[in-house]
């Protein structure tokens, strides 16, 4: 299956054309698959959540390393495909859910299981954002190897002072540390999407940093404006605690929020408890 011709043909006799509007790029490359059992360490004792398991090339991989794997699949055409090959073949080795991975970013993982799981996954890029600032409100995984835009993968990874610098990015790496990145090749999928891709390896750290709902809210809002000045923008919110939070840290008020270090986004979390 993964050739070209392989997986058009797979799909020709499952009677599915990929919809560019659920991201369907399916990846052709063994290599690459071998390459994300690798960067996840995936193993017998592992449970992995997959997001968009496609026509199962990934998850066969993970299976066959002896792993867990819970994946959520929206294309019912799909779902069925997985149902009828790989659930056959595996068994119970392999939960399914049908729908939204948005709505559902940990494929209906038990509660009992969160408390270590990785996710591997080749993520649909148009949901690569709100999926992951889904995952970053529950349980984290101890590790996550995604298949990204490779744009996306700039954002996540964006440093202080840059213009991909982000709100999730600030959520992201107070949680986690980014271990390693590798550059994937447009003619590693079918159909070859019109972007450049990359894969990731993001390490939960040893004591991950939580941020409350509220202090997301008002990140994204600061966010939201980025090009003001963030003086302006507490001054326009109202709260004192938000000034207070600036002359702790010493943050001068004619900064852009694009430029305050993720440290300084922490130490709001104390001053609005």
């Amino acid at each position: 299956m993964l050739t070209p011709s392989g997986t058009r043909d797979l799909l020709i006799s499952l009677g599915h054309r990929p919809r560019k509007k659920l991201g369907q790029n399916f990846l052709i490359d063994k290599n690459i698959v071998a390459k994300q059992c690798r960067m996840a360490e995936a193993c017998s004792e592992d449970v992995i959540v997959e997001i968009g398991p496609g026509l199962g090339a990934l998850t066969h991989a993970l299976l066959d390393k002896g792993a867990e794997v819970y994946a959520v699949e929206l294309d019912p055409k799909l779902a069925k495909h997985i149902r009828g090959t790989l659930i056959q073949k595996f068994g119970t080795k392999l939960m399914l859910a049908e729908g939204d991975a948005v709505a559902n970013p940990r494929a209906d993982l038990p509660e009992e299981k969160e408390g270590s799981f990785k996710i591997v996954a080749n993520l649909p890029y148009a949901i690569t954002s709100p999926w992951m600032d889904g995952v970053l409100k529950g349980p984290l995984p101890e590790r996550m190897v995604l298949m990204v835009q490779k744009e996306a993968a700039n954002r996540l990874c964006a440093t202080p002072g840059t213009k991909a610098f982000s709100a999730l990015s600030i959520v992201l790496q107070s949680a986690y540390t980014l271990k390693e990145t590798h550059d994937v090749p447009h003619q590693c999928f079918y159909p070859a999407p019109d972007v450049g891709s990359a894969l990731i390896t993001l390490v939960r750290k040893e004591q991950p940093f939580r941020f409350s709902p509220e202090v997301r809210k008002r990140i994204n809002q600061f966010f939201q404006q980025r090009r003001k000045q963030i003086g302006t923008l507490c001054k326009k919110q109202g709260d004192e605690r938000l000034t207070t939070w600036l002359t702790e840290t010493g943050i001068p008020p004619n900064t852009r929020p694009e430029a305050i270090e993720i440290e300084a986004w922490q130490a709001l979390e104390g001053v609005l408890k």
